[in-house]
C-alpha cells in the first residue's frame, strides 16, 4: 500500500497531490518552450480550483508564485511574473509589542482609564466637568453590566479618583444616573431562562 505518510510533503497541500506531481514533472521537460506551456497549462488548473477569485487583484500572480514554491524555484520557464525572493520565506516577523494588560479595574475596561488620564489635560472647566460625569456614568453603567447589580454612587466616585491620581477634584455635586435599565434587562433576561427551563421540564 502507498500511503501519504510514506510520500514526500506537500508545499502547498490545498493543490493537493496531483498538481505537485504535475509541477514534479513539469520542472523534466528538457524543451524550454514545452515546459513553459505545461506550466501555463498547470496554472489554468490551479485557477480552476478556485474560480470564485478569478476577479481578485493580483489572483494571477499568486498562483504563479505558488508555482514557484511548489517547484522549489527549479522550474526554467518564462515567468510572467517576477519570482519572489526565496530568502525572505523562512524570515520570521519582528514581534508585535504588547503592553503590560495591567488594568485597575478590569470592569471598566483599559480604554476608560486612557480616558480618564487625559481628563487632567483639560483646561476648560466646564468641558472637564462634562467628561468627569461622562466617565462616571460610563464607569456605573459598565459596573452595572459587569456585576448584574446596583452600586453606590459613592464607589464609583472614590474609583474614578483612584484613577485620576488625585489630580482633578470630583465636583461635590455630582449626581449619577440611575441606569434602572440594566438591572431591569437583566430581570428580563432571568426570567425568559426561567420560563424556557420550565418549558424543557415539562416536555
Amino acid at each position: 500500500m502507498d500511503y501519504n505518510t510514506q510520500r514526500p510533503r506537500l508545499i502547498l497541500p490545498e493543490y493537493g497531490r496531483v498538481i505537485h506531481q504535475m509541477v514534479e514533472y513539469c520542472c523534466t521537460i528538457e524543451d524550454r518552450e514545452t515546459r513553459t506551456k505545461a506550466a501555463n497549462a498547470i496554472i489554468e488548473l490551479m485557477g480552476n480550483m478556485n474560480p470564485h477569485l478569478r476577479d481578485v487583484p493580483d489572483f494571477k500572480h499568486k498562483l504563479w508564485d505558488h508555482l514557484a514554491l511548489m517547484s522549489d524555484f527549479k522550474l526554467d520557464i518564462d515567468w510572467p511574473y517576477p519570482l519572489p525572493e526565496k530568502n525572505i520565506l523562512n524570515l520570521k516577523p519582528e514581534k508585535l509589542p504588547y503592553s503590560d494588560g495591567e488594568i485597575k479595574y478590569r470592569h471598566y475596561g483599559k480604554i476608560i482609564e486612557k480616558l480618564v488620564k487625559k481628563i487632567p489635560e483639560i483646561e476648560d472647566p466646564k468641558a472637564q466637568r462634562a467628561l468627569i460625569e461622562l466617565m462616571a456614568n460610563h464607569m456605573k453603567r459598565s459596573y452595572m453590566t459587569w456585576k448584574k447589580e446596583n452600586i453606590n454612587d459613592e464607589i464609583i466616585i472614590k474609583e474614578l479618583n483612584r484613577l485620576l491620581e488625585n489630580k482633578v477634584p470630583i465636583p461635590e455635586d455630582l449626581v449619577l444616573n440611575e441606569f434602572r435599565d440594566v438591572l431591569a434587562s437583566k430581570q428580563v433576561q432571568q426570567n425568559s431562562q426561567k420560563k424556557k427551563k420550565k418549558s424543557q421540564k415539562k416536555r
